[in-house]
């Protein structure tokens, strides 16, 4: 099924956009080729509000997010994961409001670092953030007006959560699902066989409305999911095709399969070629010395 991105969005900075009954959309002025226009923060309800992902340290967001809230008071603050463009926010946010923090947990690697193995991650985590209360999937949190589902999501990191708006269609999907990209899953950070049944997860839920960390809505949710879902076993085909060609690293797959993709991304690339390398190793389709590294010499499996 063919993958369509939609990169036809206005962030509207320093506005409030109304994106679905009683949901606003604030965009930080963050933008990069991580995070397209910006992160997306959302505010939930009409008399008192949910914030989900608060965003980035900057004042800016901050002034917008208030002035949004127009001195409605706010309940809850939902946290998708703990990248630095999407919970830092949330410690002045609360000490504003006074409202707790929701998420599932602290951030974590999906797994452990491996011998002499450095995290080039760290730097993009939010390793100060800790919930005040921890979400288990399935959980409902009431507020006024409005009811949020918790749906854990792990894959793009190992903590991340997306929010169903209860009774809506309506989904929160984070960095899990964009209509502008696909997601990074980076390890150790990220894992790739979690990520693929997160994917399967959402696919079973049949929401109508996906609102993203970044970009704009995906209005068909099961088609474009389906689209991700094939792209992903195309990019797993075409790792193991270049092994075969007689590839055995990872940065010569990357300059193949890569190669009309930006030269900023190739890092980023090179760490989900990684991803798609960790999978099929335990799958028995490839084969290395010892454990999966980002400079580890691969082969066809016997």
């Amino acid at each position: 099924m063919a993958l369509e991105f939609d990169t036809s969005f206005d962030p509207a900075y320093g506005q409030a956009v109304a994106v679905a009954p009683d949901v606003l959309r604030i965009t930080a002025r963050n933008p990069s080729p991580f995070t397209f226009h910006g992160t997306n923060s959302y505010l939930v309800g009409r008399e008192t509000l949910a914030v989900i992902d608060p965003g980035p340290e900057d004042d800016a967001h901050l002034e917008t997010l208030l002035k949004a809230m127009a001195g409605r008071p706010v309940s809850h603050i939902f946290v998708s994961h703990t990248h630095r463009d999407h919970s830092p926010l949330a410690a002045r946010l609360k000490e504003l409001t006074g409202a707790p923090t929701l998420a599932e947990g602290p951030h974590r690697p999906a797994r452990a670092l491996r011998i002499s193995e450095v995290n080039p991650l760290d730097a993009s985590a939010d390793l100060a953030f800790v919930p005040d209360v921890v979400l288990a999937d399935d959980a409902l949190t009431v507020g006024d007006g409005w009811a949020i589902r918790t749906v854990l999501t792990p894959g793009h990191t190992a903590n991340h959560a997306v929010f169903a708006l209860e009774g809506t269609g309506t989904l929160f999907s984070a960095d899990h699902v964009m209509a502008w990209s696909t997601s990074i899953v980076a390890p150790p950070d990220g894992a790739m066989a979690d990520y693929m049944s997160s994917l399967d997860k959402l696919l079973a839920r049949e929401d109508r409305l996906l609102l993203p960390g970044h970009g704009g809505p995906v209005t068909a949710p099961g088609r474009f999911m389906r689209g991700l879902k094939t792209h992903r076993k195309m990019r797993e085909r075409a790792i193991l095709e270049r092994i075969r060609a007689g590839d055995r690293t990872i940065k010569e797959m990357v300059s193949a399969i890569y190669r009309d993709t930006d030269p900023r991304l190739h890092g980023a690339a090179g760490l989900s070629v990684l991803a798609h390398l960790e999978d099929l190793v335990a799958r028995g389709l490839v084969a290395t010395e010892g454990d999966p590294a980002i400079d580890g010499i691969f082969s066809p499996a016997a």
